[in-house]
């Protein structure tokens, strides 16, 4: 599923949208952010209730039938986005499509992680969802830099006469690749039971789904903040790490002067070291705990941002983006672990879902501190104090979080509430 995101909504699809399908790349760079700010803003409303009624069909439904259903809408957006023709009248097509990818891909996201419960045993959770977060790098790096090479390049495998159509069969491909990839997880037999049905959720409506979340949250500040304020800290740092990747490219053509190309090769290296950094930070996750690993790795960022505000010359970007890509993956890998572990079993879904909601309902304050310090200092490099203190926000309000050993299995770490 990552290579949606790598090759539909970041580096492909909606840059065709804005520059080739638009009238100008003003008004469709515009449209895109209204479009992505509106499914944003659903899946923030649906996420927590999305899973709580997947928590309630419990053990008679399965989670993968779910997963698989969600997957399948995403593969149908993606494959009809190659009827997107390169004339203004086929924009409003594309951004309801993409539209409709992002938001199911979201959610399919909270099944997925979910079914981590179903795959690592005790003491393995870390290495589990470190393994699950190399492999998204590795998967949609591969497929971009296929499409690259086959269809993009400027001398490409494949080309074609028609404007567009590059993109176009990228779509499909991309289709194709999502069904082929997604198979095996559907039809996998886990090892591991799933957990009970979320009997309460059971017995109540969808609008009464939404009563019994806020009744939960109010639980979870009376009884487990540390919980609590995990959601919200992780909120605040994840912002911080996708801020790293989106705007990487961006400070590296900007600020330290890669060529276009140079900027591909860094996107190809930055993914991979990201997917090492993620296994080895999911094998310390389960000898050290994920707490540490995370505020390791946090702290780590937050210096060689430092660093780099500073910097000059494209070597100097190279050595600190390496190493920035090094931390990332393990901060994300490590996260989802956490979460694992205390998630009460039975509201695994819920819990994913609040995840989701909260990281959707801050995702404005990176690119907000991104922004407000180049205004504030007058230069594209001073963007990088932004990144960085979104950064270390998060790593200060989840210093308080309680840790949690890295033997303990998923929800064996959980407070009832």
């Amino acid at each position: 599923m990552a290579s949606f995101q790598a090759v539909i909504t970041t580096f492909v699809f909606t840059v065709y949208l804005t520059g080739t399908v638009a009238a100008d790349e003003a008004s469709g760079s515009s449209a895109l952010a209204s479009t992505i700010a509106i499914a944003g803003l659903l899946v923030a409303l649906v996420a927590p209730v999305w899973g709580q009624r997947s928590d309630a069909a419990g053990r008679e439904q399965g989670r993968q039938r779910r997963l698989g259903a969600l997957t399948a809408v995403t593969v149908v957006a993606t494959a009809l986005m190659a009827l997107v023709t390169p004339e203004p009248s086929s924009l409003l097509l594309g951004l309801v499509l993409l539209a409709v990818g992002t938001i199911t891909y979201e959610l399919a996201q909270v099944e997925y992680n979910a079914l981590i419960y179903r795959l690592a045993p005790s003491g393995r959770t870390g290495w589990v969802s470190g393994f699950g977060w190399a492999a998204g790098y590795v998967g949609g790096i591969v497929l971009l830099l296929a499409c690259f090479v086959l269809f993009l390049s400027d001398s490409p495998v494949f080309s074609f006469a028609e404007p567009g159509a590059s993109v176009r069969v990228i779509a499909l491909v991309c289709a194709v690749w999502l069904v082929v990839f997604g198979l095996p997880v559907l039809v996998t037999r886990f090892p591991y039971p799933p957990p009970p049905g979320d009997a309460d959720a059971a017995q109540v409506s969808v609008l009464g789904s939404y009563r019994l979340l806020f009744r939960r949250l109010a639980g979870l500040w009376r009884d487990d903040r540390h919980l609590l304020g995990f959601l919200v800290s992780s909120a605040i740092y994840r912002d911080g790490l996708t801020a790293v990747f989106t705007f990487g490219g961006v400070l590296a053509s900007g600020t330290f002067g890669l060529s276009p190309g140079e900027v591909i090769i860094f996107a190809i290296v930055a993914n991979v070291v990201s997917a090492l950094g993620a296994l080895l930070g999911g094998w310390l996750d389960d000898l050290l705990g994920p707490k540490l690993v995370i505020i390791v790795c946090l702290a780590a960022l937050v210096l060689v941002a430092a660093g780099m505000l500073f910097a000059t010359g494209t070597t100097a970007f190279w050595i600190g983006g390496v190493f920035l890509a090094l931390f990332v993956g393990p901060a994300q890998a490590c996260s989802r672990s956490y979460l694992a572990r205390v998630v009460p079993p039975g509201r695994e879904g819920e819990l994913f879902g609040l995840y989701a909601t909260t990281g959707r309902a801050v995702s404005f304050l990176a690119p907000a501190m991104f922004a407000l310090c180049i205004a504030l200092f007058g230069t594209q490099r001073w963007g990088i104090l932004g990144i960085g203190v979104v950064l270390l926000l998060g790593l200060v309000t989840f210093l308080p979080v309680r840790a949690v050993p890295g033997t303990a299995a998923a929800g064996q770490a959980a407070v009832r509430v």
